[in-house]
């Protein structure tokens, strides 16, 4: 299995998603002879937190196969201590170089984290406020009418709690990357944030 280096595998996920916005994907199908040498083991080259959102299939809109990233996927790609244990496993057992938050045009859940900013809502289900709890704090200074800054600013929030832990202190030293992405729902396009 080839260990790729982050540029590698940043320039591997733009790729597929290219082919996937032209209809030009590489994966219809699998393999059972795929399937057989996975069961072994895996090696993605890619760490992905997305959002549970069903129009968003990570593996499809990167056009990736079995075994080619490893995918952690809750609303509105919080991070939660449950996240933060995936996402440690994928960086100290599974050693991928490069870990991605990437957050959607149109987010619900990030659309009801600034409703209960702006307008003080609460919502009627404990679990789902303790969701939203969550995106909060990265919704500072996004004012009304701004979903498509919400968005960002949560992927921005997500990525700036990663990067506060040990572990992702420990990771970027060793030269992990870590990048941002917003997922263009009419397009397909994924766009990487600067």
């Amino acid at each position: 299995m080839h260990q790729y280096t982050a540029r590698e595998a940043l320039a591997r996920l733009v790729a597929g998603n290219r082919r996937f916005v032209r209809g030009k994907a590489r994966f219809p199908a699998v393999r059972r002879d795929i399937l057989k040498k996975l069961a072994k083991g895996q090696r993605p080259y890619a760490t992905i937190l997305g959002c549970s959102d069903s129009r968003v299939p990570v593996e499809l809109l990167f056009d990736a196969g079995f075994g080619e990233l490893f995918v952690v996927r809750v609303a509105g790609n919080v991070i939660s201590p449950e996240v933060m244990g995936s996402l440690q496993f994928a960086g100290v057992v599974l050693r991928t170089p490069l870990f991605v938050v990437l957050g959607h045009e149109g987010c619900g859940a990030v659309q009801a984290a600034l409703d209960a900013k702006l307008n003080a809502t609460r919502q009627k289900h404990r679990h789902i406020e303790a969701l939203l709890a969550n995106i909060l704090p990265g919704l500072e200074g996004v004012g009304p009418h701004t979903l498509s800054s919400a968005v960002e600013a949560n992927v921005r929030w997500s990525m700036h709690q990663v990067l506060e832990t040990p572990e992702g202190k420990a990771g970027a030293a060793r030269g992990v990357k870590l990048v941002g992405a917003i997922y263009e729902l009419e397009t397909g396009r994924v766009r990487f944030l600067p």
